[in-house]
């Protein structure tokens, strides 16, 4: 493999590149198990795709960015986003230039960085490969993305056995794949680990109830570009009607940024008695949501990671999703967004114990929490710090973390 230190034995650097919050939060293990295993220096390169969510992102975990890139988004489109990513990119590695890249999902900041390291020549490492819905349009433009970033990567770090599966079905050499997990397991135990102080008086009133049985919460999360529009104004009726029908039940709901999510989701819930409208949450309070959650109704590739570890059934609120493990597993159901699917699903888990119990997840099939430490050892070995690619994560590994 590739031997990145010189002469003068510099350690060599690696950039962690972060353009989006899940991004950050799935980054921030690895930097942390670099920094600790002291072979290579982390460099987290902040692409300023939503600067204020990653700076937020990485405080949690104690860290900063080393690179900020600023851009001037006039049009808000995607070839700008990716023009000026890449123009970012490029200024930094002239003058900092890194052993390897580390390139999370498939976002305009995935994508980016994939290229900008590939037109250097640099290794490319993909975390969190192979993950496929085998449909272009859904999520767009995610799908492409990560296909796209699959044919820049010299190695490939799938979460999950399937992932790997649909890798080598590509044609990708099985030397080049590692099965390590997924990083968001790492840090969303990280956060589980700490007291979390929320900061929203009503939210911290609603947790309280819910973690003592005194209400039903249910979390509802919705941002892909797919689900805008009349997709979400179908689950928001879905959610008002679930609410009518159930005296117990309490709704929170981070809001995205976009005026026109927000402007709908007031629309259609705002003054619902036991509907609690938020912006974005810090990833702690997120979790800590998501622990208290009796159901989670979703369209967030993240949340479908994250709520197998505190045992939280998951309604996905798509037609397909490149996350089938959680399905396979029990844990999650594709509900899409069909308004009286939504509602039937939703009731039948929420009103029968024995339903929820048997979505219970006796596992996370996406981690085991040390997939940061795995993505070390193999970015150590890539560059020649190692002899040997680290043992692969099993999802049988994750069955201690059921009682999390």
């Amino acid at each position: 493999m590739r031997n990145a230190q010189n002469e003068t034995d510099v350690m060599p650097e690696i950039w962690l590149v972060a353009g989006t919050r899940p991004e950050a939060v799935k980054l921030a293990p690895v930097a942390r198990a670099l920094t600790s295993a002291g072979r290579m220096r982390p460099v987290v390169v902040a692409t300023g795709q939503h600067p204020e969510m990653v700076g937020q992102a990485l405080a949690t975990f104690g860290l900063t960015a080393d690179e900020n890139l600023t851009l001037n988004r006039r049009t808000g489109s995607q070839p700008e986003l990716l023009s000026g990513l890449l123009t970012g990119l490029e200024e930094v590695a002239d003058r900092r230039p890194p052993a390897a890249v580390v390139v999370q999902g498939d976002t305009t900041t995935t994508l980016a960085g994939a290229l900008a390291a590939f037109w250097r020549r640099v290794p490319v490492v993909h975390l969190e490969a192979g993950l496929r819905s085998f449909d272009l349009g859904a999520p767009f433009p995610e799908e492409l993305n990560r296909k796209l970033v699959s044919q820049t990567a010299a190695l490939h770090l799938a979460p999950t056995p399937d992932a790997a599966a649909n890798l080598r079905a590509e044609g990708v050499p099985e030397q080049n794949v590692l099965v390590a997990g997924n990083t968001v397991v790492d840090a969303i135990l990280t956060v589980t680990d700490k007291s979390t102080t929320v900061h929203n008086p009503e939210l911290a009133t609603l947790l309280e109830n819910a973690t003592r049985g005194a209400v039903k919460l249910m979390l509802v999360t919705l941002h892909r570009r797919e689900s805008w529009g009349e997709p979400m104004r179908r689950v928001l009726r879905a959610v008002t009607e679930l609410m009518a029908a159930d005296p117990e039940l309490r709704v929170v709901l981070p809001a995205h940024p976009n005026p026109e999510v927000r402007s709908l989701v007031r629309e259609e819930l705002a003054g619902t008695p036991g509907a609690l409208i938020t912006g974005p949450l810090p990833y702690p309070e997120l979790a800590a949501t998501l622990a208290a959650s009796t159901l989670v109704l979703s369209d967030s590739g993240g949340i479908q990671e994250e709520a197998p570890t505190f045992g939280v059934p998951v309604l996905v609120l798509r037609d397909v999703t490149e996350r089938m493990e959680a399905v396979n597993a029990g844990c999650a159901l594709l509900v899409g967004t069909d308004r009286d699917k939504i509602v039937s699903t939703a009731k039948e888990l929420l009103s029968d114990p024995a339903a929820r119990t048997r979505m219970m997840s006796s596992g996370n099939p996406f981690g085991d929490g040390v997939a940061a430490e795995r993505t070390e050892q193999a970015l150590a070995y890539l560059l020649g710090l190692a002899p040997d690619l680290p043992a692969p994560f099993r999802p049988a590994d994750a069955s201690e973390l059921a009682e999390v």
